[in-house]
């Protein structure tokens, strides 16, 4: 069975950085075939990612997040629990689930480095729009070999 619709879940924490992956992803994939969910921060998206892909409905999940060192917790055992995560829940489940969850190690919201990071969600997203529509087409093609 063909499926022709993606999941893209997006945390809210910058919010106004990470929709731009969304941005990115609908450039290559149409609105229409995707399902589109927001969950508070990084660390929510592992278990809807999950439960998601398990519905047999999706092609593919896509997830997108921001996680910086906002100085209370250590934002990079932060990011590694939810990669973990999100490659646990394609594993267990047998659908793709795509990362667009970017740790930089530089991060000061100030105008110059939103406008930069803005701009590269939207090119991350459209990669993982690449990459569910490649995983997609080959998955099909050694399925029905």
């Amino acid at each position: 069975m063909t499926h022709t619709r993606y999941a893209f879940i997006k945390a809210q924490w910058h919010a106004d950085i990470v929709d731009r992956a969304l941005e990115g992803f609908l450039q290559l994939i149409p609105e229409a075939q995707v399902d589109v969910f927001d969950v508070p921060g990084a660390f929510e998206m592992p278990l809807l990612a999950q439960e998601l892909a398990k519905t047999g409905k999706y092609a593919a999940v896509a997830c997108a997040a921001l996680v910086v060192d906002g100085g209370i917790y250590r934002h990079d055992f932060v990011a590694q629990a939810v990669v973990d995560g999100l490659m646990r829940a394609g594993m267990e489940t047998g659908v793709p689930v795509l990362s667009v969850s970017l740790t930089p190690h530089q991060f000061q919201e100030t105008d110059h480095h939103v406008a930069i990071y803005r701009q590269h969600f939207i090119q991350k997203g459209k990669e993982a729009a690449c990459a569910a529509l490649m995983i997609t087409k080959t998955r099909e093609a050694a399925l029905a070999a």
